[in-house]
């Protein structure tokens, strides 16, 4: 595993409407303690460099989670850091801390702690102000858009924009792509996420409640990329017009992960992200009592799909490698159903997240919920690229 996603602080001052976190079926988060003591900080960073010391890894990402993790507050945070970076020393692996925010809190005390650590930061936004504001909320009503475009303007300043990651947006089908994307631009992010919403087979993501367990049988193209059927794709349709406006732009505006990560796919190389493509999954999450879980976003499956019954405090992290959850996560190939393994874009696709495959009565062995939605965008994208490669070769 290369990347440990540490759940600092587990409570939030926004409730966002679709937040997998507190909305979803696991409801573990109740349990959990509010904030990561120091004593569980200073073991987590011990296994982590015991593990990248025993796999001589490359490097490794802590990414500083929740919740949301500026509730610490700078005293807190600074301690937290601290530990961690004292505990991490003891390994010669490069490790690159970064930190996912609501951005509310990105005030200037938090900022300069974020500095002293080298710490990067994304931040979720979606978009517009009438678009974000309707689900991102604090729990009293109000929009959290003002308080979010003031902390990202903090964050642009000359002597905090080296920190700047970029951008994470929740696709809301209400809210128009294109216009959605520019208002995404205009805080001038390094790169953007564009995030299918969670849901499931038996919980379908807004806009697919069609979808409620009618599993796909078949791959839905042809070996020559032909649709086999044509279901309704808005998710597509919506990443489509966003694609079109990003790929036709004269210069290159921002980077787009989703884009890149398939359009490298069709050309013929890896896919390295864990919504798509077949690459092992390298993450682990660590809770604020120091539990091991799978991803976080297994928690819209049923309740416990996260839990591994490990800890920091008596297990290591290669005891999470024999999860069974986290062995079919890593298994590739081998870890899809019969459908995903007889589509001809699986190398690209790789069946989509894996949370988003799960049925009641077959687990994960299953497409994507948004199966459709990739296989349509997937050939826009291959069919774009395609065109532009032949004008080029014929221009030369």
């Amino acid at each position: 595993m290369r990347q440990f996603i540490l759940k600092v602080h587990s409570r939030c001052n926004l409730d966002c409407g679709y937040c997998y976190v507190y909305h979803s079926a696991d409801t573990s988060w109740r349990d959990k303690p509010r904030v990561m003591d120091a004593s569980v900080a200073k073991q987590v960073a011990h296994r982590i460099a015991e593990h990248a010391a025993a796999h001589d890894l490359p490097d490794v990402r802590i990414v500083l989670h929740g919740g949301e993790p500026l509730l610490l507050g700078a005293g807190r945070l600074e301690e937290l850091l601290t530990v961690l970076r004292r505990g991490l020393a003891k390994t010669a692996v490069p490790v690159r801390f970064s930190l996912q925010t609501n951005g509310v809190l990105l005030t200037p005390d938090i900022l300069d702690v974020l500095r002293r650590h080298r710490v990067g930061v994304s931040v979720s936004l979606d978009g517009t102000r009438a678009g974000h504001d309707r689900h991102r909320r604090f729990p009293h009503g109000a929009g959290s858009h003002g308080q979010v475009m003031g902390g990202l303007d903090r964050l642009n300043a000359p002597e905090y924009r080296l920190l700047y990651a970029g951008l994470l947006c929740t696709i809301d089908l209400a809210n128009d792509p294109v216009e959605t994307y520019e208002a995404l631009l205009a805080a001038r992010p390094p790169r953007v996420d564009l995030l299918l919403p969670h849901g499931t087979w038996d919980t379908p993501p807004p806009g697919l409640g069609d979808r409620r367990h009618r599993l796909p049988t078949a791959a839905p193209v042809t070996v020559d990329g032909v649709m086999a059927h044509r279901g309704e794709t808005p998710y597509a349709d919506w990443l489509r017009r966003v694609f079109d406006r990003w790929y036709d732009s004269p210069e290159r505006e921002t980077g787009i992960r989703l884009f890149e990560e398939l359009m490298a796919g069709v050309l013929g190389g890896s896919v390295r992200t864990e919504s798509v493509g077949l690459a092992p999954a390298t993450l682990a999450v660590i809770e604020t009592d120091g539990s091991i879980e799978q991803s976080d976003s297994l928690k819209v499956a049923y309740e416990g799909a996260p839990e591994t019954g490990l800890d920091v405090f008596r297990y290591s992290l290669d005891d999470v490698l024999g999860h069974h959850l986290f062995r079919q996560r890593q298994s590739g190939v081998g870890g899809l159903g019969p459908t995903c393994t007889r589509c001809p874009l699986l190398g690209v696709c790789g069946g989509g997240l894996f949370a988003h495959r799960y049925a009641s009565g077959t687990g994960f062995r299953n497409p994507s919920v948004y199966c459709a939605d990739l296989t349509a965008l997937i050939l826009h994208i291959r069919a774009r690229v395609q065109a532009d490669l032949v004008t080029a070769s014929q221009s030369t």
